[in-house]
């Protein structure tokens, strides 16, 4: 990943790529597109289902530029091939020539993956709960098996301090918010930091929210890897049940009850969900202010920078310094 996406050499170009583009990508492998496609949702790449001319469809994910290598997407494409070779249900790159899963159109780069017809679960039952339990856990037994050389650590050093160091350097935040924020983080990344301490880590899915697991007539399937990372376990678990209170907290032990069933998950590791948590909230800070160039995510986000946004932020990053005094994981 690289410190500043803005001033990549392709990044206008990226923000111009147009449908011509998209569709010569698609076909130079030798398919045929029928010209109708859909923009899909996705503020970091750019991502579009196309039909192809034998009524099929494909997705193709065009990579913003900097923000992955090659070596860093071919990881997660690695990662996808094995869980497939054990049948777990995940969305994998389709082949464009002979050991190829990356294009290049234009500087851009690319890989197209088969549409998976299905939707994403608002909430799951408890019986549904077990099921993704045990998908996590199969997954997690894949990602345990090899390494990922050029994926992220997730870490209070990674997540925290160096996305802490570009939002101070960027004067993002409002000065009369500045002090009071950075200070509130750093006080927190103290805190968190010994928890990390002597916690095993792996491949894991690292954006594991509902909207990532789609239903189809065959049960679930895990999609978009493109977050991958190398972390705790239970950075999955808390996303996939996020919520802290009574019925979330059962939810979990459901999903944990099922994910044992297959890998061993050691109730210690969840003194790490809240500090994962806030990582997460200062991650997600500076996911925006890295793209704060492109008018989509000015439009999109057009509360970010305000001073009403960066108290909130401080105001969310007490009360996850609450949260791990309350549990006992404070200090």
């Amino acid at each position: 990943m690289t410190a500043d996406i803005k001033n990549h050499p392709l990044s206008e170009r990226f923000k111009d790529l147009s449908p011509d583009h998209v569709l010569d990508a698609v076909e130079k492998g030798g398919s045929r597109c029928t010209g109708r496609f859909i923009v899909l949702n996705s503020y970091e790449n750019r991502v579009y289902q196309l039909e192809m001319d034998d009524e099929t469809w494909v997705v193709g994910k065009f990579y913003r530029p900097g923000r992955w290598s090659k070596e860093t997407i071919l990881d997660e494409h690695r990662f996808l091939a094995e869980l497939a070779a054990e049948e777990i249900p995940v969305a994998c790159p389709v082949e464009l020539s002979e050991g190829e899963t990356i294009g290049v159109v234009d500087g851009i780069m690319y890989s197209l993956f088969p549409r998976i017809g299905g939707r994403s679960p608002q909430e799951m039952t408890d019986e549904q709960v077990k099921i993704t339990g045990r998908l996590i856990a199969r997954i997690h037994n894949v990602g345990a098996r090899n390494d990922a050389p050029n994926r992220i650590a997730l870490t209070p050093e990674t997540y925290g301090r160096r996305n802490l160091e570009y939002l101070e350097e960027a004067k993002v935040i409002p000065e009369e918010a500045m002090e009071n924020y950075v200070q509130t983080a750093r006080i927190l990344l103290d805190r968190m930091e010994p928890l990390f301490q002597g916690v095993p880590t792996h491949r894991i899915h690292g954006d594991c929210h509902l909207a990532n697991l789609i239903e189809t007539r065959d049960g679930y399937t895990f999609l978009d890897f493109d977050d991958m990372v190398i972390a705790p376990a239970v950075q999955d678990i808390w996303m996939l049940v996020p919520s802290f209170d009574d019925y979330g907290q059962r939810q979990r032990d459901l999903l944990l009850e099922a994910y044992e069933e297959f890998r061993r998950f050691e109730p210690a590791w969840l003194h790490l969900v809240e500090p994962l948590r806030a990582l997460r909230f200062i991650h997600y800070s500076t996911w925006v202010a890295r793209r704060w160039y492109d008018p989509i995510f000015k439009k999109t986000f057009n509360y970010f920078g305000t001073l009403q946004y960066w108290q909130k932020e401080t105001l969310d990053l007490r009360e996850q310094i609450a949260r791990m005094d309350q549990t006992g994981y404070g200090y």
